[in-house]
C-alpha cells in the first residue's frame, strides 16, 4: 500500500466547500440514527450485554439455519468461534423470547449438538450496563470537549476539533445500524477509543497551524504527511485484524476492527475538510475581523 501523501491545493476550494461532504454525511448519519431511534427504540441494535438473555455453546456439524430451526425460541444469533473446522458455535437467546436457560439446553442435547459452555445474564443487569456505557461515553465526550477547550481558549479551533471528534462518533454508529453490528461492551470500548484518536489527530492539525512558524498551507501539508500515513497505517492494521479474526472465528474482535476501520475512515475526512475549513476561516476570516 503506498502511504504517501499527496500534496492537496485547497486554495483551489472554499470553505463551503470542504464542509459540504463532512457535514451532509453527518446529517444522514443522525438522520439514520433518529429514524431507527423512532422504529426500534434504540439508534444502534443492542447486544446481549446490554439487553439480557443467555448463550449456549455448541459443538455440531449442522448449518446455523438448521441450528436455530432445532430451538422452539427465536434465535437471537448463531456465531462461530475457533478455526473454521471445529464446528463450533455460540446460540445467542435474548431474555425475553425465553423463560428457562435449563429448557434451551435441553433442546440442545434433544437435537444431538454437544452442549460445552452455557451462561446467562439478567436483564436488570445489563439494564444497569447499558446505563454505565453511555453515561462512559458521554462522560468521555466532555471531558475531551472541556479539555480542548482550556487548551487553546478560543472558540473556533476548539469547536473544531470537538465537532470532527462528534461526526467520528455518530458516522460509525449510522454504519452500525445499516450493518446490523451490535452495541457491545466491545464496540463501546472501540468507540472510546475513537474519541481519543480523533482529538489526536486534531490536535496534530491544530497545533501545526496555530503554534508552529510558516503559512497556512505549508503548516496543513507538515500536519498531513504525519496524520494521514498514522491514519491510514491504523486503517491498514484494523482492517488485517477484522479479516483474520473472522477466518479464525474470534469473537468480539470483527465488530471491533469494523467500527474502529468506520470510525477512522471518518476522522480522515472530518481531520482534512472540516477541521481545515473552521481553521483557514479562523485564521483569514474570523482574526481580520
Amino acid at each position: 500500500m503506498d502511504l504517501s501523501v499527496p500534496t492537496v491545493d485547497y486554495s483551489d476550494y472554499t470553505n463551503r466547500q470542504l464542509v459540504a461532504i463532512p457535514l451532509g454525511l453527518l446529517a444522514a448519519a443522525l438522520v439514520i440514527l433518529a429514524v431507527a431511534t423512532v422504529v426500534t427504540g434504540t439508534p444502534v441494535e443492542l447486544g446481549m450485554e446490554f439487553t439480557g438473555g443467555a448463550e449456549i455453546q455448541i459443538q455440531t456439524d449442522d448449518s446455523p439455519e438448521e441450528i436455530e430451526a432445532s430451538f422452539d425460541e427465536p434465535v437471537e444469533g448463531v456465531t462461530q468461534v475457533g478455526s473454521p473446522t471445529s464446528n463450533t458455535y455460540i446460540v445467542e437467546f435474548q431474555s425475553q423470547n425465553y423463560e428457562d436457560l435449563d429448557d434451551l439446553v435441553t433442546q440442545a442435547e434433544d437435537a444431538g449438538y454437544d452442549v460445552q459452555q452455557q451462561g446467562e445474564r439478567s436483564a436488570s443487569f445489563a439494564s444497569d450496563s447499558q446505563s454505565q456505557a453511555v453515561l462512559g461515553l458521554a462522560i468521555a465526550f466532555a471531558g475531551m470537549a472541556a479539555l480542548v477547550f482550556l487548551m487553546f481558549r478560543t472558540f473556533v479551533p476548539s469547536i473544531a476539533v470537538v465537532a470532527s471528534a462528534f461526526s467520528d462518533i455518530m458516522i460509525p454508529l449510522a454504519l452500525m445500524r445499516l450493518f446490523n453490528i451490535e452495541l457491545t461492551l466491545g464496540t463501546v470500548a472501540a468507540l472510546l477509543m475513537l474519541i481519543g484518536y480523533s482529538v489526536d489527530s486534531d490536535l496534530l492539525l491544530n497545533n501545526h497551524i496555530l503554534r508552529r512558524h510558516g503559512d497556512f498551507y505549508t503548516s496543513t501539508f507538515r500536519a498531513m504527511r504525519t496524520g494521514v500515513t498514522m491514519t491510514v497505517t491504523s486503517i491498514s492494521a484494523m482492517i488485517v485484524m477484522t479479516v483474520v479474526a473472522s477466518l479464525f472465528g474470534i469473537p468480539l474482535l470483527p465488530e471491533v476492527g469494523l467500527v474502529l476501520t468506520f470510525g477512522l475512515l471518518a476522522d480522515l475526512m472530518n481531520t482534512y475538510l472540516l477541521n481545515v475549513s473552521l481553521l483557514r476561516y479562523y485564521k483569514y476570516e474570523a482574526i481580520a475581523k
